[in-house]
């Protein structure tokens, strides 16, 4: 049973950092490249952030280029994004998610349908 648990979420200021944190088990996490997405209310699931199985390959959403940055531990089955200068438009709920089949990557932009096991999500939002 895969399952994939997000952290890290919370209420921060416009201009402050923030890191989320996310653990995969019941894969071979080191095998699997690994995405963050999220979602406002009432718009559609937005692709963020990916990152391959070994990080050699990394992608960023235009919006977040230069604010936000992806990296993973594979000893700790740990993925992170790690957020600075937060925005209010970057208040969203946070997914973690594991591509479909292990050792698979390819040029973004990525699709939800990338992805085959997810977590429940954490919320971040961001006051003005």
């Amino acid at each position: 049973q895969v399952q994939v648990v997000e952290s890290g979420g919370e209420l921060v200021q416009a201009g402050g950092s923030l890191t989320l944190s996310c653990t995969a088990s019941g894969l071979t996490f080191a095998r699997y490249a690994m995405g963050w997405f999220r979602q406002a209310p009432g718009k559609e699931r937005e692709g963020v952030s990916c990152i391959s199985w070994g990080s050699s390959s990394r992608y960023y959403a235009d919006s977040v280029k230069g604010r936000f940055t992806i990296s993973r531990d594979n000893a700790k089955n740990t993925l992170y994004l790690q957020m600075i200068n937060l925005k209010p438009e970057d208040t969203a709920m946070y997914y973690c998610a594991a591509v479909r089949r292990p050792t698979w990557w390819r040029l973004g932009p990525w699709e939800a349908t990338d992805f085959g096991y997810w977590g429940q999500g954490t919320q971040v939002t961001v006051s003005s």
